[in-house]
């Protein structure tokens, strides 16, 4: 079927079953946040996967190509970032595989009703709203700055559609750390498995992975982190052959 691009789009080759995404570099572009998520992420066979916040799709559409999930739901409340990841999703003929829902991640628990999913993922934006410079585009603005949602409302709505045993999965800045294991604690989201990313091996952590079980008991394993460049501009081993970027 032959898609068509608005103005300045382009299909993009996620170099993973062949798959494409559509993207628009003037609002958002996924980033290695998004690829170091997908491959943190467990997804067992036959599990229903939600993606909070899922912008153009990226998520869902990686985690189709590298796990054996049932279905995969994106829920983005921006109708132009909708609009491309519905088309993504039918670009790569995964309609029966992928669902792209439009609405607001503070209302996750009503649109989807209660432990609903298997799996939860999440790259929710950093910043604090107010924390930094908001992008004057709002797109990118939103996608970066709490600016329609803030790290509780993701932690809580994903306490309320996670299945007991569940498992969220999220990517976020390490400064914010100890309000991310504060929160999920509150909410019943039990850290289990964190891995720091280093831009290169002499940096400090710029990201963070986390992984959380409702309900589960504690124990947090920091697994050994990922160092994204070998020297500037040359991505490392671990970098190519386990995310394949």
């Amino acid at each position: 079927m032959m898609i068509e691009l608005r103005e300045n789009e382009r299909f993009d080759d996620l170099q993973r079953g062949g798959y494409k995404i559509i993207q628009n570099s003037r609002k958002f572009c996924f980033g290695m946040d998004a690829v170091l998520l997908s491959g943190f992420t467990c997804v067992k066979s036959g599990e229903n996967v939600l993606d909070l916040g899922t912008g153009t799709g990226i998520i869902p559409i990686l985690l189709k190509a590298k796990t054996e999930g049932r279905h995969f739901t994106g829920l983005e409340i921006q109708p132009d970032m909708v609009d491309m990841a519905r088309r993504s999703v039918v670009c790569n003929h995964l309609e029966d595989e992928i669902s792209i829902v439009q609405g607001d991640i503070k209302e996750a628990g009503r649109l989807f009703g209660l432990a609903s999913f298997d799996v939860v993922t999440s790259n929710p934006p950093y910043m604090e709203n107010g924390g930094g410079l908001t992008n004057p585009d709002l797109p990118k603005a939103i996608a970066r700055h709490e600016v329609l949602c803030t790290l509780e409302d993701v932690i809580r709505e994903t306490a309320k559609i996670l299945r007991p045993g569940g498992r969220f999965y999220m990517v976020h800045r390490p400064v914010r750390l100890t309000e991310i294991i504060v929160t999920l604690k509150k909410y019943r989201l039990e850290p289990k498995r964190m891995k720091m990313v280093h831009p290169l091996l002499d940096r400090e952590a710029n990201m963070v992975l986390i992984e959380a079980v409702r309900g589960g008991n504690p124990q947090l394993i920091t697994e050994a982190p990922v160092i994204v460049f070998r020297e500037p501009g040359v991505y490392s081993d671990e970098i190519r052959e386990k995310y394949g970027y």
